[in-house]
C-alpha cells in the first residue's frame, strides 16, 4: 500500500536549524487556537528561579510566577531531581491502581490542615478539583444550585464556569442551571456603605442572601468562593466575612467550598489564607502551587462527607488522578516550604513588596489602592484618586513598558474597576529581585502616565 500523502513527517526529516524568528511567530499565527488574549510578543526559551530567558538573550523578571503557579520558581533543583527521579521508575497508572506517593501526599495535606479535612482526591487542574468538588456536595445535599462571587474565576469546565463570573460567559450557550452570582465585598468599590463610606459588608452580604433565597428553588447545595479574589482583581474580604457566609451556609444546609489554588500553600504568608478567618470549610480544593507549575490538584474534605459520598456512589474516575509522578512532586513541594519556612518568608517579602508599592503610589497619584496579603498583590490604577476612574489605556501602557524593561505582569481589566496589577512573584524571590521589580514598575507607571496624559489633551 502506498504511504499516505497526508503522512507528518519525522522529526529526522525536518531540519536541524532553528527556524527564524519570522517563522516562529508564522507558525503560531497560522497553527495555534488563541484561547485568549494576545500572546506575549516573546520566544521564551527557558527559565530559572525568578527569571524566564527569551530566545534572543533578554532576562525578564517574573512577578507571576508561570501562571500563579511556580511557586518554588522555575525549574527548582529540587522538583527538576524529583521529576527525574520519579519519571524513571513510576509515572502513571491505571486510575484505579495506588502507589506510596499518592497515598504520602493525601496524608501529609490532612497534617498541614485543622480536623475534620482529611480526605484528598489528587487531580490535575484547579478547574477539575472545582468540578469535583461542586459534584461531592451536589451528590452529598442532594440539591444543585451554587452561589458564587460575581468577579470570580473557578475554571473553564462545565460546573466551573458556570460558577465563573469574571469572564468568559457570553456565547456558549447556557451553564449549568442553578448558579447564582453575589456581590464582591470590595472595600476600595463600596456599594453598601456605612454612615462613614466605608463598606457595609454585612448588610450587602445579607441583601445578597435575600436575592438568593427569592430566586432559589429550595435546592441550594454549594457556595464556592475564593478568599481572595484573584482574577478578580486581588479583592480580600474584610476580617469577619467568612464567618458570617459559613453562617449563612449553614442556616441553608449548604456546603462551604473554598478555592485556594492561587492562594493556599503560603502565597499570603500562612499555609492556607482561610486561617485568618477562623473557618474550616467543609471542602478544601487547591492546584497551581501544589505542583510547583506541574498540573497537580487536590480536593480534600472531611471523612463524613467523603464516606456520604461514597455511599451516595460518588464517580470522579479520570485518567490522571492519582498520578505517582505528579504526587511525589508534590511531596517535594511540602518539603520545601516547611523546611524553607516559606509562610514567613512569604509575610517578610510581602510587607518588602507592600512598603515598596506604597513608595510608588506616593510618586504616581494614578495608584488608587494597594491591596492583597503576603506574596499575594494588587495594585489598582486609575485616572482620577477622587472619582476612581478606571483606563484600560493606562493599565496596557504599564504592562507593555514593564515587559520592554525586563518585568512580567499580569493585568486584570473588568468593567467597573480600574486596571489592577496582579502580582505573585515566586516565594523564593530575594529581596533584590523584588526591588528590581519595583523600579521597573516605578519607571514604567510614570512614563505610562504622562503618555496617557499627553494623549488626551
Amino acid at each position: 500500500m502506498a504511504a499516505s500523502t497526508n503522512a507528518v513527517p519525522s522529526t529526522a526529516a525536518l531540519s536541524t536549524s532553528t527556524p527564524s524568528t519570522e517563522t516562529f511567530w508564522a507558525d503560531a499565527d497560522r497553527h495555534l487556537v488563541r484561547y485568549g488574549g494576545d500572546f506575549t510578543p516573546e520566544i521564551i526559551d527557558h527559565a530559572a528561579g525568578s527569571f524566564v530567558f527569551t530566545a534572543e538573550g533578554r532576562k525578564i523578571l517574573d512577578f507571576t510566577s508561570g501562571q500563579m503557579s511556580a511557586i518554588l520558581g522555575h525549574s527548582h533543583p529540587r522538583i527538576v531531581a524529583t521529576v527525574q527521579r520519579q519519571v524513571a521508575t513510576l509515572d502513571h497508572l491505571f486510575s484505579g491502581m495506588l502507589s506510596r506517593p499518592v497515598v504520602d501526599l493525601a496524608r501529609r495535606l490532612a497534617d498541614t490542615l485543622p480536623a475534620p479535612l482529611e480526605k484528598a482526591l489528587l487531580l490535575t487542574t484547579g478547574a477539575e478539583s472545582n468540578e469535583a468538588a461542586l459534584r461531592m456536595a451536589k451528590l452529598v445535599t442532594g440539591k444543585h444550585e451554587t452561589v458564587s462571587f460575581a468577579r470570580s474565576w473557578h475554571g473553564m469546565t462545565q460546573a466551573a464556569a458556570s460558577a465563573t463570573y469574571s469572564a468568559g460567559r457570553k456565547g456558549y450557550g447556557p451553564g449549568a442551571p442553578g448558579n447564582f452570582a453575589i456581590p464582591v465585598p470590595n472595600a476600595y468599590r463600596p456599594d453598601f456603605t456605612t454612615a462613614d463610606g466605608s463598606l457595609d459588608w454585612q448588610r450587602q452580604l445579607d441583601f445578597a442572601f435575600d436575592l438568593i433565597d427569592a430566586q432559589s428553588t429550595g435546592s441550594l447545595a454549594a457556595c464556592l468562593v475564593e478568599p481572595i479574589l484573584s482574577s478578580g482583581g486581588i479583592i480580600e474580604p474584610p476580617a469577619g466575612y467568612f464567618a458570617a457566609l459559613q453562617a449563612k451556609c449553614r442556616e441553608r444546609g449548604m456546603l462551604l467550598i473554598l478555592d485556594e489554588a492561587q492562594t493556599g500553600l503560603c502565597r499570603t504568608g500562612t499555609w492556607y489564607a482561610f486561617e485568618r478567618d477562623g473557618v474550616v470549610p467543609d471542602i478544601l480544593t487547591l492546584s497551581k502551587t501544589l505542583g510547583a507549575g506541574l498540573p497537580l490538584a487536590a480536593v480534600i474534605t472531611s471523612a463524613e462527607i467523603e464516606q456520604e459520598a461514597h455511599e451516595r456512589g460518588f464517580l470522579f474516575f479520570t485518567t490522571h488522578v492519582a498520578d505517582p509522578l505528579v504526587a511525589a512532586v508534590g511531596n517535594t513541594v511540602l518539603d520545601v516550604l516547611a523546611e524553607d519556612e516559606l509562610d514567613e518568608r512569604a509575610r517578610t517579602l510581602g510587607a518588602f513588596l507592600r512598603d515598596g508599592l506604597a513608595g510608588i503610589a506616593g510618586r504616581h497619584a494614578v495608584v488608587g489602592d494597594i491591596r492583597g496579603r503576603g506574596l499575594l498583590a494588587g495594585l489598582e490604577l486609575v485616572t482620577d484618586r477622587e472619582t476612581k476612574r478606571s483606563s484600560s489605556e493606562l493599565g496596557a501602557r504599564v504592562t507593555r513598558r514593564c515587559l520592554e524593561l525586563g518585568l512580567h505582569m499580569n493585568i486584570v481589566q473588568l468593567p467597573g474597576m480600574g486596571s489592577v496589577l496582579r502580582m505573585a512573584p515566586p516565594l523564593t524571590a530575594t529581596e533584590d529581585e523584588l526591588a528590581l521589580g519595583l523600579t521597573i514598575l516605578d519607571q514604567a507607571i510614570g512614563e505610562a502616565a504622562t503618555a496617557t496624559a499627553g494623549s488626551r489633551r
